[in-house]
């Protein structure tokens, strides 16, 4: 048979929605593996998925393995024979294993010696017979983190199983998989095809399906989800915010996707849009409509599992079932309003933040104080900060929040304005928990800015003052999180803020609660050691990250400015030579037990070399030290790149460790000095 399309399909009951396209990848990944390490030659791989399968559609499939020379090395024939030149049992256990005797093993000449060896042809087995297996090792290796057993079977799967199809083109490949015996049934759609289908043929396997209402690719769901989304927003007048992952969630629902608008009374907009926008997502997986404004609109757009005859009556239904959802939350808001965020801190002290360190109270205290500190510090008035950090926390025991956790900080907002609260208190309140995740907003505000940075480092401060640092994988107070957003605010909001201080204000704030004595100096390598990863998912190479981190910059904006000024000298053509001139220099300075002199003595200078390279670095001095009075990094560096030439000129000809002391000195000063300037910036010497 010639090469022809692969089909298999593993029908089940419904699979969890949000591993469904993890699920879908890793078994394509998994099948298509098995064949090429058994030398079966195939071509394109499809994954496809619905609520109700896994498939996977592999064109340009051979109907056997490759046939193949096999060549197995023996014992050394030093090991195989014995003095009398009988087989010792090494020789005659592997001949054994290899199906032969040792007298019909051939021999293998190297210029090491001389071994037995086995070599056969060996014809390649038929995909049908070899196919079962791949399928059940590539379901076993998912990653399925609490399997199921269902019936009497001793089987274990995501869902229970029901319908096995391995087609080779026309061909119906025989086996057992999951113990379900391979067929041409399909499930189709739960209601509009409940008797199913039949396959005839691999390449028919969409159209086969399609005809029983289900599209079994996920990305052409999704495309016609987003197509029908888009639509109806537009039919009413407003959009839809993007939200992949709801959108990958419901194309993992549904097998027909139909997409219909429905509405909700207009009272409940009186509710903040963000409760009534996560019930309506997290609740319902619905599409809640916005107009360009982004004030929510009593519409929300939902995608259905079946073409009903009449889509009115799942549009009421639907609208029935939000309906005491969205009453919940205004009865939440209401209730909340009555009580003003000022009187809820005190109850703030029945919420343990952590038994050492104290409740969410004692945490909202220090936040306000050092939030007012670090206010100061960037020229503003305290109070706003000061007042944002005490109220920051208080909605935490709002009915609204208890129910929708993921609205905590912005209820809080809404609540500060309801209260009549100082302008940029609410906005504060709400700021101080971004960023939330990599690539989240910022704080935009200073006040926002300042208290989120006491927040996080009262975290970072707190837990490292009582010893319970990250290990590993363990980061239950998501130390890791805090410090890169901590990080992030004061470089990408260009805030003149240093680290030591900072740790400082925050570390007075916690008293005598603290029992860790190096918790400054363990806060502040945390924080460095951060620099790392944020700037690795930037593209910025390790080398230049460890280039600065040699020269401990504590000041987040100040370190930003050097990478960026390390990354771009490392692109310039005399980049390599000086950083490998500076590691010789290194070496030879780190070897001196002397102390070096601190000037150069002109009178002592012989060789033209040594005389063109001083006068090379005064020269490139005098541009550097502008520069790095300005902090331009980058300019001071681009100056000291004219050093290339004269610094190979002087290692190329000049003698450093000149037999007159004097003299040796004297050229010591000189590549002290030279490293000096470098040092300035970064160490580039670790630059590769």
């Amino acid at each position: 048979m010639e090469n022809a399309t692969l089909l298999v399909e593993i029908g089940t009951e419904e699979l969890p929605p949000k591993a469904l396209k993890g699920l879908s990848e890793a078994f394509a990944h998994n099948l298509a593996q098995q064949l090429r390490d058994h030398t079966i030659a195939l071509g394109d791989v499809r994954a496809l998925a619905t609520p109700r399968r896994l498939a996977v559609m592999i064109h340009d499939v051979a109907a056997k393995q490759d046939d193949q020379t096999v060549e197995k090395r023996g014992p050394s024939v030093d090991v195989a024979f014995d003095s009398d030149g009988q087989p010792t049992k090494a020789a005659e256990g592997w001949a054994r294993s290899n199906g032969i005797t040792v007298a019909e093993a051939e021999r293998l000449t190297t210029d090491k010696g001389e071994w037995l060896l086995y070599r056969a042809d060996v014809k390649g087995q038929p995909l049908a017979e070899l196919l079962p297996g791949f399928v059940q090792k590539a379901l076993d290796q998912l990653p399925i983190p609490k399997p199921m057993r269902w019936g009497n079977s001793s089987v274990q799967f995501i869902r229970p199983v029901h319908t096995v199809t391995m087609m080779h083109g026309d061909q119906l490949i025989a086996g057992e998989v999951m113990g379900i015996a391979s067929a041409t049934r399909l499930l189709g759609h739960r209601f509009h095809c409940p008797q199913g289908t039949h396959l005839a043929h691999a390449d028919a396997y969409e159209a086969t399906l399609e005809q029983a209402w289900v599209i079994a690719d996920f990305a052409a769901r999704r495309t016609r989800i987003e197509q029908g989304l888009a639509e109806q927003a537009q039919a009413e007048g407003g959009h839809i915010r993007p939200d992949q992952e709801l959108l990958d969630e419901v194309t993992a629902l549904v097998e027909w996707p139909v997409v219909l608008t429905a509405s909700f009374d207009e009272q409940f907009l009186s509710v903040p849009k963000e409760p009534l926008i996560v019930t309506m997502k997290d609740d319902q997986r619905y599409f809640p409509l916005e107009d360009e404004a982004g004030n929510l609109l009593a519409k929300f757009v939902f995608v259905t599992n079946i073409e009903s005859k009449d889509p009115a009556q799942i549009i009421a239904g639907n609208e029935r079932v939000v309906r005491p959802r969205l009453a919940d939350a205004q009865f939440f808001f209401e209730t909340d309003k009555k009580t003003p965020l000022a009187e809820r801190v005190e109850s703030l002290a029945n919420v343990l933040f952590q038994k050492q360190l104290g409740s969410v109270k004692d945490k909202s205290d220090r936040i306000a104080s050092v939030a007012a500190t670090i206010a100061q510090q960037l020229g503003h008035d305290g109070a706003i900060a000061q007042r944002a950090g005490f109220l920051c926390k208080a909605d935490l025991n709002a009915q609204m929040v208890l129910e929708f956790p993921e609205t905590q900080g912005v209820m809080g907002m809404h609540y500060a304005r309801h209260d009549n609260e100082p302008a940029g208190v609410p906005e504060a309140i709400y700021e101080h928990y971004l960023p939330r995740f990599s690539g989240d907003a910022l704080p935009q505000s200073i006040a926002g800015c300042a208290v989120a940075l006491a927040d996080k480092l009262d975290s970072l401060v707190g837990i490292f003052g009582i010893g319970q640092t990250p290990k590993g994988d363990r980061d239950p107070f998501a130390l890791r999180r805090s410090a890169i957003g901590l990080l992030r605010i004061i470089v990408e909001k260009d805030l003149p803020l240093e680290l030591t201080t900072l740790i400082a204000a925050s570390r007075e704030s916690f008293g005598e609660l603290l029992t860790n004595v190096n918790v400054e100096a363990e806060v502040l390598e945390f924080l460095l050691g951060r620099f790392r990863p944020m700037y690795q998912e930037q593209g910025i190479s390790v080398d230049v990250i460890q280039a600065v981190l040699a020269r401990r910059p504590t000041a987040p904006v100040d370190f930003d400015k050097r990478v960026h000024a390390v990354a771009a000298f490392r692109e310039l053509p005399e980049a390599t030579a000086l950083a490998a001139a500076n590691k010789r220099v290194a070496n030879i300075l780190a070897k001196i037990e002397a102390e070096v002199p601190s000037q150069i003595d002109t009178s002592l200078l012989s060789a033209q070399e040594e005389i063109a390279l001083v006068k090379a670095l005064e020269e490139a001095e005098l541009v550097a030290n502008q520069a790095l009075a300005e902090g331009d990094y980058a300019k001071a560096l681009k100056a000291l790149a004219a050093l290339q030439k004269p610094v190979d000129a002087f290692f190329d000809n000049v003698m450093v460790n000149a037999d007159e002391a004097a003299v040796r000195e004297n050229r010591q000063a000189l590549l002290q000095r030279l490293r000096g300037l470098f040092l300035q910036i970064a160490d580039i010497s670790v630059l590769n």
